[in-house]
């Protein structure tokens, strides 16, 4: 961006950059060291990222501005249609090489094979923050192999289910099924004692990095955990029912809400939803997000609301007496919610008083190791 550009307050866009980087090449060696698609999508990035933060401006969360990266802390560069080469017939069983311009050719592992009627469009080579490089394809794909969704007229209702979000489980079906926390405890402690641990470290030294390693790689290890259970936990989903529905949550104010002692990485809740929306598309089946708000209050039996407080772990409504857990409720208000979304009357063989009362012990309680067997699917 030129100083005049800057002086009368209009921000370059996407378009006037990009336009600029022959000219930063000429003036600054150091853009002429990375190729040419990989600086367009650098700058596609930070207009992504731009209207990301704009994006949640408009929906009312607080947000700062972006912050500069140090050259020692930008970690990735991705490479879009060209630049890059693949070449797998020089590797042997998981191995393959990728040539990447300005750069050269590196030796990678497969974590999976790349299907054979996939094209190669993007790649971005990743160092992470364990000192790990990592190599991610974006490829095109035949979609025609998906199988189509069934049609709502023909969805059956009786096999769809409503999912609340919990915290006592993770969550709560309105068939009756609650699904455990993944134990992180022991990885949670071991991960405070080692932050203790770099932060006795004098920042900068040999031994502040091999600590910082350490603490990183405990993160690491606790994050793939995670999406491990998220990725076995949707797909046992969208192959045990026809329609999943779920509540749109506002996630970062239940994150921060009085009582909720979970932490953070292990709820990632955005990531669960969007995973499920992705296996759903794999497999065939509906998923609908709903309006959340109300459904913990909202009696699923006659409709009246009445206030709880996040302790209270019981719904009793005082104007039809319908007992039940509280998460119960709010599952089966979200199936409701889920049937009028697609414009489907509730079923006559689903009535909510076929859910088990107040007496948590008659709920099917599934354990985290259940769900990451049973959800052990192609994905």
């Amino acid at each position: 961006m030129g100083l005049h550009e800057q002086s009368r307050g209009r921000k370059p866009s996407e378009y006037d950059q990009n336009n600029k980087l022959p000219e930063w090449k000429h003036k600054w060696p150091v853009f002429g060291e990375l190729h040419s698609k990989a600086a367009q999508a650098t700058v596609a990035r930070f207009h992504r990222n731009l209207s990301n933060l704009r994006k949640k401006k408009e929906k009312g969360y607080k947000v700062g501005r972006l912050k500069r990266q140090a050259p020692t802390e930008y970690r990735s560069v991705t490479y879009n249609q060209s630049g890059f080469d693949l070449d797998e017939k020089r590797g042997h069983d998981k191995y393959a090489y990728v040539c990447f311009s300005k750069i050269g050719w590196v030796k990678i592992r497969y974590s999976r094979p790349i299907p054979d009627h996939a094209t190669v469009k993007e790649v971005t080579f990743k160092k992470e923050t364990t000192g790990e490089w990592f190599v991610s394809f974006g490829l095109e794909t035949d979609d025609g192999g998906l199988p189509e969704k069934p049609n709502v007229d023909s969805l059956n209702t009786s096999n769809s289910v409503g999912i609340d979000l919990g915290i006592l489980s993770y969550i709560h079906t309105s068939d009756g099924k609650t699904v455990d926390w993944l134990g992180l405890e022991d990885e949670y402690e071991r991960l405070r004692r080692e932050q203790r641990k770099l932060s006795r470290k004098e920042h900068g030294s040999n031994n502040y990095e091999k600590q910082r390693l350490k603490v990183a790689k405990i993160k690491r290890h606790i994050r793939r955990k995670v999406i491990d259970y998220q990725h076995k936990l949707t797909t046992w989903l969208v192959t045990e029912y026809d329609a999943v529905f779920i509540e749109d949550l506002n996630v970062q104010s239940m994150l921060q809400g009085d009582g909720n002692a979970r932490n953070k990485q292990d709820v990632a809740w955005r990531q669960f939803i969007t995973l499920l929306e992705y296996k759903a598309d794999l497999h065939g089946t509906h998923v609908v997000q709903v309006q959340a708000r109300g459904t913990t209050k909202e009696c699923a039996s006659c409709g009246v609301e009445t206030a709880k407080s996040i302790w209270v772990r019981e719904h009793s409504c005082p104007s039809c007496g319908f007992e039940t857990d509280r998460d119960a409720n709010a599952a089966m208000n979200v199936l409701k919610r889920g049937f009028s979304e697609l414009g489907l009357g509730w079923p006559e063989d689903t009535p909510v008083e076929t859910v088990t009362a107040t007496d948590t012990a008659d709920f099917q309680r599934m354990s985290a190791s259940h769900v990451i067997e049973t959800g052990s699917l192609p994905s």
